[in-house]
């Protein structure tokens, strides 16, 4: 087993994705944490963790699994990727819930394009990863249900089991051939952090802020009525996202934003449902992530 695993794991790295050890049989890191941090050997100027610490180089790799079996950890950030995980329901009682692998799909479909053709993984539950070559100069994180149930995906901060990797569920396997394909732009925009909303400085009047929130809401909608096939749902979902900031602080009536984005995502070409659900997922996670205005003392 262990030599199977040493392959994975030099397997990933010539594809220059980087690597580290996670315990054998499991989905967690084998190095240390901070907590436990010995302040030795690669931590002697302080705990570095495991995603400065994964890597593409064989002899370290070598040395690494000649002490046990481990499973093989692929840190997204330093790699270049962006790994979409379609994950399956968790309650194995409700046989009509979709998989993530069909609201993933059902998205596609809305965003007028096909489920993107890449190097994709089974993993041990049921689930696929899809991995993607992350755009340059865009930092993108991880995200959890954000572009639709049971889809989250993997970029700076977070790691994925690489292929050949084994669990008591069962082994990860590759499904096709090794072609990364580069992040589609339609995706790419829904994933593409939100700009920062317009400030109003510090010593603000009262209710002046609420004038940059009136700015805000009409940049938007005119970028949603406007938006290109391909990128009116991802348009519409930053449009959401931004203006939930407002709502969040009092600047705008939620109401007025859902029903101003409804209107200007139909204009664009969209259907009343893709307009509701996408406006209505988004604010819930801007408002739930924006709870406190940052220019508060």
């Amino acid at each position: 087993m262990n030599e199977h695993l040493v392959h994975a794991a030099l397997a990933a790295a010539e594809r220059d994705w980087h690597v580290f050890p996670l315990r054998p049989g499991t989905k967690r890191p084998a190095l240390h944490g901070e907590a436990a941090c010995p302040g030795t050997g690669p931590c002697e100027q302080g705990h570095v963790k495991w995603e400065d610490r994964a890597t593409t180089d064989p002899d370290r790799i070598r040395a690494t699994w000649s002490h046990g079996p481990y499973n093989v950890g692929i840190a997204t950030g330093p790699s270049g990727l962006l790994v979409v995980d379609l994950d399956v329901p968790k309650d194995k009682g409700s046989p009509d819930a979709p998989a993530g692998a069909a609201t993933f799909a059902a998205l596609c479909e809305r965003a007028g394009h096909p489920v993107p053709d890449t190097y994709r993984v089974r993993t041990a539950s049921g689930g696929e990863h899809l991995y993607f070559t992350a755009p340059d100069g865009i930092r993108l994180t991880n995200t959890a249900g954000t572009i639709a149930p049971l889809v989250d995906t993997r970029a700076w901060g977070g790691y994925v089991v690489a292929a050949g990797s084994i669990t008591p569920a069962g082994r990860y396997e590759a499904l096709c051939g090794p072609e990364t394909a580069v992040l589609p732009d339609w995706l790419l925009a829904i994933l593409r952090p939100a700009p920062m909303a317009v400030q109003a400085p510090a010593v603000a009047l009262a209710g002046q802020s609420h004038r940059y929130a009136d700015v805000a809401l009409a940049k938007e909608v005119r970028n949603v009525a406007t938006a290109q096939v391909g990128a009116r749902e991802g348009t519409l979902f930053r449009a959401a996202r931004a203006l939930g900031r407002f709502v969040a602080w009092g600047d705008l009536p939620r109401h007025t934003v859902e029903q101003a984005l409804q209107e200007a995502g139909e204009a664009a070409g969209l259907t009343v449902a893709e307009c509701r659900s996408t406006v209505r997922s988004a604010l819930n996670w801007s408002i739930t992530h924006n709870t406190a205005r940052r220019d508060a003392a």
